[in-house]
């Protein structure tokens, strides 16, 4: 009989979450050296801001369309822990088709959404340079999609080396570009914060590139005649859209968050972004357990072994409580130091240190929610995490975060306020969820 013990449960998932969360990392690597490489231009507040204003409007669509890939996830890992090779194809080329559909639409999305920056009272000289960089960014966006269903089945089938060896690459490959097309280095055209864009754009060429090596290498048989698999494209739809709006409305209310900070004092601002930003880096680590987690499960459920399913589920739960912890702890002793890599700021510094102290409250129930939403991805449930996350951060966090900022005249303490408690009612709730759905698929084999 196989040997069921904890050790070996949490090998098994930290072989496939390790890599992953150094992928998470590795992708968010990217925009954080876009910021850095355009920091060095004459006026680098402006190009910053202009980076960071253009960026967000970019992300704010595409991040839409990721999760709706992440359908994938769930098909691809049934199918493969089945050993149905055939249903696990059929799926990437729904993938495929999806993509085909979703990246001109974006595309337009994006576009369509550049003259909004203007009407939200972005100020102009911060404006020009956003449309400059959104509008060579936006060509990003056809490999993107083709990197996302590539990776989703690298994933599906447990083979994630190609997928960190590509975004560690990838981002050297944007380094070295922000620094040709940025400045105009080694006979390069110096074109600024477009250069930057550009940088991205081919940086997304060369990742989607290695994602295809990647699949060709394991499976090279679905590569022959590889095509669009438009028939099949709805079932992929019907389960990543839930997904996709999920993803949607979680970077939403923390983008809105953003947006009610930037009508406080700079200081309480700048704390915001810093606490926001050093809190994002950290996400990515259960972020990528969460991608585990949903392929774990999916596999296990798709051989037809629904124990190691609910083992993989609370295995990952329970490798996010430990780092979870690790980073509250983090977050309550060197808030200070942390604060001080951003800015030589005393009042910012002392204001973000208040705000680690929340954040350090909330990261255990950020992570629960995060890997929650990924094990119910594995069984197929994409609907409840989406309802949890509209009546947590909308209906109850937002408005309360809004009063407490405001009216209560707690400002950016409020507001943080109002996402550490959407983040418990979700973490909690996701939690119970899974709880009764992982014992639900036991109860047949008890």
């Amino acid at each position: 009989m196989k040997n069921h013990s904890i050790a070996n449960d949490l090998r098994t998932m930290l072989r496939i979450a390790v890599p992953l969360a150094l992928a998470a990392l590795g992708w968010m690597a990217m925009s954080v050296v876009d910021n850095i490489m355009v920091g060095g231009l004459p006026d680098s507040a402006l190009a910053i801001g202009s980076t960071s204003v253009g960026s967000a409007l970019f992300y704010g669509v595409a991040i839409f369309g990721l999760g709706t890939m992440s359908g994938l996830d769930t098909l691809v890992s049934q199918a493969f822990g089945a050993g149905d090779w055939k249903a696990g194809r059929q799926a990437l080329r729904a993938g495929m088709a999806l993509a085909i559909v979703m990246a001109p639409l974006l595309m337009l999305a994006v576009a369509a959404g550049a003259p909004l920056l203007g009407v939200i009272g972005v100020r102009p000289e911060v404006l020009v340079g956003a449309l400059q960089f959104n509008s060579v960014l936006l060509w990003s966006l056809p490999p993107l999609f083709v990197y996302a269903t590539f990776r989703r089945y690298l994933q599906g089938i447990h083979y994630v080396r190609p997928v960190m060896f590509g975004l560690v690459t990838a981002n050297l490959v944007n380094l070295l570009g922000n620094w040709l097309l940025i400045f105009g280095h080694w006979g390069a055209p110096a074109m600024g914060i477009r250069g930057s864009a550009l940088s991205t754009v081919i940086a997304r060429i060369y990742l989607a590139c290695v994602m295809v090596v990647g699949v060709g290498i394991r499976d090279r048989e679905v590569l022959r005649g590889l095509r669009p698999d438009f028939s099949h494209m709805w079932t992929l739809l019907k389960l990543g859209l839930p997904a996709g709006i999920t993803i949607g409305l979680e970077v939403g209310i923390f983008n809105l968050a953003t947006a009610v900070a930037g009508k406080l004092d700079a200081v309480s601002l700048a704390s915001h972004t810093i606490a926001l930003n050093a809190a994002a880096v950290t996400y990515m680590v259960p972020l990528g357990i969460a991608s585990a987690a949903a392929v774990s499960v999916g596999r296990a459920l798709g051989a037809g072994d629904p124990r190691g399913a609910h083992r993989a589920g609370w295995t990952a739960i329970g490798l996010t409580v430990v780092f979870e912890m690790c980073t509250a702890v983090a977050f309550f002793t060197l808030g200070r130091s942390i604060a001080s890599v951003y800015t030589h700021d005393e009042r910012v510094i002392s204001f973000v240190s208040v705000l680690f102290v929340i954040a350090a409250v909330f990261q255990l129930f950020d992570g629960l929610q995060t890997v929650a939403t990924g094990a119910l991805r594995g069984l197929g449930n994409t609907r409840t995490p989406m309802v949890w996350n509209l009546v947590g951060y909308w209906v109850i966090a937002l408005p309360l975060g809004y009063w407490w900022c405001f009216p209560a005249g707690l400002g950016a303490v409020g507001l943080w306020y109002g996402l550490c408690l959407g983040l418990f009612l979700i973490g909690v709730g996701l939690t119970w969820v899974w709880a009764r759905e992982s014992q639900r698929i036991l109860a047949p084999s008890v």
